[in-house]
């Protein structure tokens, strides 16, 4: 049965966290928090329960995230300032060789989105996309298009990256699930809208490099890419054994108690990505030469904006919590169940929509997942979860356009007009959208 006064609260609530973000720009961590307690005052909670919910909501989702974003974020600015990054998209581009540059720049995108953030990458990557237009005389989104699929999808669906951490977070699924439906998701979804649609826009628009002296001069002093691709893939590996370990695939008795405890210990995000920070900053810091002053000053540094996507995470959670605690979402997920809605597509649909309305990725998959989280019936499976993760991922990856920081972005770096990002970098995300969407569609059939 709808209680409509619940409905109504629920709408209010995104129209005004729509509206404070959209027209009094507004940070969306206080929007969110502001349409979390409209929503408890419409739905007839007392101010009391208002004020617990803020805070049980905000503590709950906290001591992940807070964690694993943190720890991330150092991970990825040692990665960035050793030169890691161009050592991989170097590395790759010489063993494909010009004429497969695309998917050598697609896999550069790919692998060094996981610990480094979106923003950063491109702009540290750009340089030799440059390099190779200017070599090839060819468009240069021929190149800057798999570039940016490589680095969106993995961002949006890969952890230790902000997003997927706390979508995972607030539907309390597995990371290792996740990061596993993650590549198995984002692989043909990087080939079609890479590679494939990078070469279809290239023989449309075509852009050349800005003039050499624009350029960053390039270092060549990388640290070597085997070691590289070790650092990256350590914590990955350690997070996907602990969740395999704990599966149907091994039988209780198949390891001991004390090790399986330890094995656990070891593969938790936490230490994994302990370990994978002490291992970049001796190997990528102080091996190479990087002073102790200047390790602290570049990972203090990465907190900064780390530190407003905890916040709006948090919120994320007070907002899920309130749909908890006033009964609207029981009473949705009972509707959905009772009219044959998927979930899935429910999930998707509220984060492209923030998405489109709004323009950040990052609110949208948050946002979508405070709705989503509340509908979720007790005997879902950690399977079922990690691809409700990757559906809201994808959602939140659709239609980027003037609102969008990264529209502009992208925009800039590759000499694009308007019209032309629209055509390139826009269709790009939506067709990344709904890829990804049709994708953990068809795996949601088989697991």
């Amino acid at each position: 049965m709808i209680d409509f006064t619940l409905i109504s609260a629920v709408l209010i609530g995104i129209g005004v966290l729509l509206f404070l973000i959209l027209v009094l720009r507004i940070q969306a961590f206080i929007a969110l928090l502001i349409a979390s307690i409209v929503v408890g005052i419409m739905s007839g909670m007392d101010p009391a329960s208002i004020i617990s919910t803020i805070q049980q909501g905000m503590g709950s989702t906290l001591g992940f995230v807070a964690t694993v974003v943190g720890l991330g974020a150092m991970f990825g600015a040692i990665l960035e300032h050793s030169g890691g990054a161009e050592a991989l998209a170097n590395y790759l581009l010489a063993k494909f060789g010009e004429k497969n540059a695309s998917w050598a720049l697609m896999i550069t995108g790919f692998f060094i989105a996981i610990p480094v953030f979106f923003d950063v990458a491109f702009i540290i990557l750009v340089p030799l996309i440059y390099s190779l237009q200017r070599k090839t005389k060819k468009s240069l989104l021929l190149y800057g298009i798999p570039l940016l699929a490589g680095l969106a999808i993995t961002h949006s669906f890969i952890p230790p990256t902000p997003g997927p951490v706390a979508v995972a977070d607030i539907l309390k699924a597995d990371l290792g699930w996740v990061i596993l439906f993650g590549f198995i998701v984002g692989i043909p979804t990087a080939i079609v809208c890479g590679p494939l649609f990078g070469k279809y826009i290239s023989k449309k628009i075509f852009i050349e490099a800005p003039t050499l002296s624009k350029t960053t001069v390039k270092n060549s002093n990388f640290p070597p890419v085997g070691l590289v691709i070790s650092i990256i893939a350590i914590p990955i590996l350690l997070i996907v054994s602990n969740t395999l370990i704990n599966s149907p695939l091994f039988a209780e008795d198949t390891i001991p108690i004390k090790v399986k405890a330890w094995l656990e210990m070891i593969g938790h995000p936490f230490s994994a990505l302990i370990i994978a920070n002490l291992l970049a900053w001796y190997l990528l810091g102080i091996d190479r030469r990087f002073s102790e002053e200047t390790l602290l000053k570049i990972t203090t540094k990465s907190m900064e904006p780390a530190g407003i996507i905890i916040l709006l995470t948090g919120a994320g959670g007070v907002f899920k919590q309130v749909l908890v605690n006033t009964g609207t979402g029981e009473m949705l997920a009972n509707y959905f169940a009772n009219e044959g809605v998927s979930i899935m597509l429910f999930a998707f649909l509220a984060s492209a929509t923030v998405r489109i309305l709004q323009g950040s990725a990052t609110v949208a998959m948050i946002t979508a997942a405070g709705i989503t989280a509340p509908l979720l019936a007790v005997n879902i499976t950690d399977i079922d979860k990690a691809l409700l993760v990757i559906a809201i991922a994808s959602g939140a990856s659709i239609l980027s356009h003037v609102n969008d920081s990264g529209f502009w972005l992208v925009g800039k770096y590759l000499g694009l007009d308007e019209k032309q990002t629209f055509k390139s970098w826009t269709v790009m995300t939506s067709l990344l959208a709904v890829t990804g969407f049709l994708t953990v569609s068809l795996l949601s059939l088989f697991f």
